[in-house]
């Protein structure tokens, strides 16, 4: 699985495609080809993405950077569950209007990414779904989205670029169907001026207050007191124990259960991801969905390098990265309250240490940026294939969380 030539002649990216609800709706999966020339084999690509996307499971959308591989994907028959996206100087060629066609037929969502510069083939009109207008061109034309040249306004428009809260509800008030991106760069200001809520939410307040227990090895009775004031907390916790990506052979009953099968140690990674999923605030979905696999991500990242001990530890710093954002507090009064392991305290709040080099590579991998994704994958002594196959390992994991 996974074992692909592909995997080591491009650089993967992912960000996610967020609807009205606040509500993650599809994975955005950019392919970046490490050199211009490279003859990269896209029924390699199709099978690795299938093996984490299969037909009967989420959708995601391949954002590929190179056109040779993209026309070769154009005439593929990929399963109806994934998107492509089109660049609008390959829409409006003639020449490529038969695949278009064939690809709507079969079922597979088209985006039309950027402005045509001129009118687009009659024919292929139909053939799209969406277009994918960038904030930053947005904001160069400094007017309201309107459709682009030679497409009507009958499509809906997907914001890409958006980085912040104030970004995505920008987008949402000028009528996008959906927004692709991680906006995480300011939730802390925005969402405090926006909802007034305290800095601690109370539902977050009770799993802090487990990990604390759990972290000094309290009694079962006084930690399952402290979760039964949110049962619909211990009803999460024991739904991820119990997923496949735990792996346990062995259904889990109740919290006492899991205490005696997993042990005090083992527990705490899966305490630090219902903290990371615990908020009832909507607008915070992104910011979990980002955290979950941040955490998974790192500890894929360091599987073949590390013991049981630090892939517990990189998870919860994976995990914890976006905590700052979703208590409105900075990470040293944060972590003031809720113990966490020293390289992981390095990581988060003196942005040094062994795990430190690991966010950096999440961050390279968010912002889908071939020259950082290259430079940190140097820093870890990685290769890029290692690192690709960590990262569709991390999206299956997830995939199997949810």
């Amino acid at each position: 699985m996974l074992d692909v030539a592909i995997l080591g002649q491009v650089a993967l990216g992912y960000s996610p495609f967020i609807d009205r609800n606040r509500s993650v709706t599809a994975t955005r999966l950019t392919i970046l080809p490490l050199h211009h020339d490279a003859a990269l084999d896209v029924a390699q690509l199709l099978h690795a993405v299938g093996d984490v996307w299969p037909e009967s499971g989420g959708r995601v959308s391949l954002n590929i950077a190179g056109e040779s591989l993209l026309q070769d994907l154009l005439r593929a028959r990929p399963s109806a569950n994934l998107m492509v996206e089109v660049p609008a100087f390959m829409a409006g060629d003639p020449a490529n209007v038969p695949a278009l066609q064939s690809l709507a037929a079969n079922g597979n969502t088209l985006l039309i990414k950027g402005r045509p510069t001129k009118e687009l083939p009659r024919e292929v009109l139909p053939c799209f779904k969406y277009s994918i207008i960038d904030l930053a061109d947005e904001r160069r034309i400094g007017e309201a989205v309107a459709a682009p040249p030679g497409v009507t306004r009958s499509i809906a428009h997907v914001q890409s670029g958006v980085r912040t809260m104030a970004d995505m509800e920008g987008a949402f008030g000028r009528g996008a169907h959906a927004v692709l991106g991680w906006p995480i760069d300011d939730v802390i200001s925005t969402t405090a001026a926006r909802s007034g809520k305290p800095t601690a939410q109370p539902d977050l307040q009770v799993v802090v207050e487990l990990i604390r227990r759990v972290d000094n090895e309290d009694s079962i009775d006084r930690l399952e007191g402290t979760l039964r004031r949110d049962p619909s907390l211990a009803f999460k916790l024991l739904r991820y124990i119990n997923s496949p990506a735990f792996g346990l052979r062995v259904e889990i009953s109740s919290f006492r259960h899991a205490i005696m099968m997993l042990g005090y140690q083992r527990l705490k990674r899966w305490l630090a991801l219902l903290l990371a999923t615990a908020s009832k605030d909507v607008n915070l979905k992104p910011i979990m969905f980002a955290a979950v696999r941040r955490g998974l991500l790192m500890e894929e990242l360091v599987r073949g390098n590390g013991d049981e001990e630090q892939r517990n530890e990189v998870f919860i710093c994976g995990v914890f990265s976006l905590l700052d954002r979703m208590f409105q507090q900075p990470f040293k009064q944060l972590l003031g309250s809720i113990p966490v392991p020293q390289r992981v305290y390095q990581a988060l709040v003196e942005d040094t240490g062994p795990y430190q080099p690991y966010i950096e590579m999440v961050r390279a991998v968010e912002s889908e940026s071939l020259y950082d994704f290259r430079e940190t994958a140097e820093k870890l002594l990685m290769s890029v294939s290692e690192i690709n196959r960590a990262q569709l390992r991390a999206l299956m994991a997830a995939a199997a969380l949810e």
